[in-house]
């Protein structure tokens, strides 16, 4: 076990901090959603998607 531990230790570091990584991003999202923010700015005429998709704030 240790070996194979130490054989694979670099994969199991980009591993976590990959992981670490999109847990702080969806942290992120969840707070500025639970805030009310949006994504695209919440401004939906100068949107991208303006395609009626966007729903109003």
């Amino acid at each position: 076990m240790i070996a194979w531990l130490g054989e694979n230790l670099g994969t199991i570091l980009v591993v976590l901090a990959l992981a670490g990584i999109v847990f702080l991003i969806v942290r992120s999202m969840r707070k500025d959603k639970k805030n009310g923010r949006h994504v695209c700015g919440g401004d939906c005429k100068h949107c991208s998607a303006a395609c009626g998709s966007c729903r109003q704030p």
